[in-house]
C-alpha cells in the first residue's frame, strides 16, 4: 500500500466518522427525509470507532510517507544508461532526464523509434542498462 492510498483511506474514514454531524445537517438542508436522518443518528453510536479508525489511518499514512521520504534520500541515483536497440543491437550511452520520463527514443544507427515494453514506464527501463531515476528510488514512475 502506498502513501496515496493511505491518505485516501484516511480521508474516507474521516468523512464517515464525522457523518453523525454533517449528514443530518445535509439531509435537513435538502428538505428532510426522516429515514436518512434516523440512519445518521444511528451511526452516532459508532462515531468513536470511526474516529479511531480515521486516526489510526492518518498515523499509518504519515508513517508510510516519512518512511518513503527517508528511504529515497539514501539512494544514489545513476543518470547514465546504455540503451541497446532491439532491431540493430546498436548501443548508445545516454544521460537520463530527471524531470520527465522518456517514452520514445530514436536509434542513432537504424532510426528505429523505441517505445517502452508492456509494463515498463520508459525506454530506459525497457532497453537500458540502468532503470530510470524514479524506479531507482522506488517511486511511481511518471
Amino acid at each position: 500500500m502506498n502513501y496515496k492510498q493511505s491518505i485516501v483511506g484516511s480521508a474516507i474514514a474521516f468523512i464517515v466518522a464525522t457523518s453523525c454531524c454533517w449528514l443530518p445537517a445535509l439531509v435537513i438542508g435538502l428538505g428532510g427525509a426522516s429515514g436518512l436522518l434516523a440512519f445518521a443518528n444511528g451511526l452516532e453510536q459508532f462515531s468513536g470507532v470511526f474516529m479511531a479508525i480515521g486516526f489510526i489511518a492518518l498515523i499509518y499514512g504519515g508513517y508510510l510517507y516519512n518512511k518513503r521520504k527517508s528511504s529515497n534520500t539514501d539512494v544514489e541515483v545513476q543518470l547514465v544508461s546504455t540503451i541497446t536497440c532491439p532491431k540493430c543491437e546498436h548501443q548508445q550511452e545516454e544521460t537520463m532526464p530527471t524531470n520527465a520520463c522518456q517514452y520514445f527514443y530514436e536509434c542513432s544507427n537504424c532510426n528505429e523509434i523505441l517505445k517502452p515494453k508492456s509494463g515498463d514506464c520508459c525506454v530506459y527501463c525497457s532497453y537500458g542498462t540502468v532503470a530510470c531515476p524514479p524506479i531507482q528510488q522506488n517511486l511511481n514512475c511518471c
